[in-house]
């Protein structure tokens, strides 16, 4: 008899909550109705392809036959007989541990800086640490700094000096190529988030930091930890979900630096695989099944991160 009265309220619970969402939508059917054609583009670009790959890649699917169901066999193959994609796989996980922190902590802290410096100065040097993620020749400044002759930059300086005795092939050595990737992408790095940050520090309430100094906060880093950074936890997750996203999908400098493939695959990242697969070899199932392991890295690191920012200013 009890458990029936319990389940009776539930269910009269669960009634009124229902009730309670579609009053919600009636009442602001306007807004519904202009937000309709977004989610209709979301969903048709975003969420379906997701979904499609994720099914896809339990599939053998060559773009010319009808796809073949395989199981788990496009994963098992990945983990054990792929040694490219473990080798892609250490790559992009060295790369996104570096440069995914430096550039997040360095991205807010720059920001930090300039946001103190009088407008037009303020608007200056916002430009000029922005510049290089808009430079479409950025890679050929480093390109010509890392040149494998004698009139390379760096080669040229070091023979000057007597530092080596010949050119050394920067970008041919696989020892030189991941950490010179690195280099250049936290060079390029100071991009949207940058962005966002400055604007989050502009949109600041000033009152808070008033209130704070009556409250007991007596110098920059308390303020910065607790009242500045609190402020910015919208910005902060959105500077944090595109600097994740930029570490893990690295590709382009890759390939623009050390070619397509790298010297024994030094410069390989898990986007360059996918690349080789699906837009090489047309092997999308295999490559959608990379495309799922990408995937859920993302969506891991970018969860740690959501619960790590929630600690903020705590």
């Amino acid at each position: 008899m009890v458990q029936l009265v319990k389940k009776n309220k539930v269910a009269a619970h669960s009634r009124r909550r229902e009730g309670g969402v579609w009053k919600e939508v009636k009442r602001n059917k306007a807004i519904y109705a202009m937000l309709t054609p977004y989610f209709l583009i979301f969903f048709t670009f975003t969420v379906l392809p997701v979904v499609l790959s994720l099914l896809v890649s339990f599939t053998n699917f060559n773009m010319l036959e009808f796809p073949k169901w395989v199981g788990w066999r496009n994963y098992a193959q990945l983990f054990v007989r792929d040694d490219v994609f473990l080798i892609a796989l250490k790559n992009t996980l060295l790369f996104a541990a570096i440069t995914g922190p430096i550039s997040y902590i360095a991205c807010f802290v720059l920001a930090w800086v300039i946001n103190e410096f009088p407008p037009k100065l303020r608007a200056i040097a916002t430009l000029v640490f922005y510049a290089p993620a808009l430079s479409g020749s950025a890679y050929i400044v480093w390109t010509l700094l890392f040149s494998s002759d004698s009139y390379g930059y760096i080669n040229a300086f070091l023979l000057k000096w007597h530092l080596i005795l010949e050119p050394i092939l920067w970008l041919k050595t696989p020892k030189y190529i991941l950490p010179i990737i690195i280099i250049v992408q936290l060079w390029l790095s100071l991009g949207t988030s940058f962005l966002a940050f400055i604007a989050g520090l502009q949109s600041m309430d000033k009152t808070l930091h008033e209130a704070g100094a009556i409250d007991g906060i007596r110098n920059r880093w308390q303020e910065l930890w607790f009242i500045t950074l609190p402020s910015m936890k919208p910005m902060l997750l959105f500077g944090a979900v595109i600097q994740i996203t930029a570490s893990f999908a690295v590709a382009e400098v890759a390939t623009a630096l050390a070619g397509f493939p790298s010297v024994k695959y030094a410069g390989h990242t898990i986007v360059t695989h996918l690349m080789d697969y699906g837009s090489i070899r047309f092997e999308m199932g295999y490559a959608s099944s990379i495309a799922t392991v990408l995937f859920v890295m993302m969506l891991g690191s970018n969860l740690i991160v959501r619960k790590l920012l929630t600690k903020v200013g705590e």
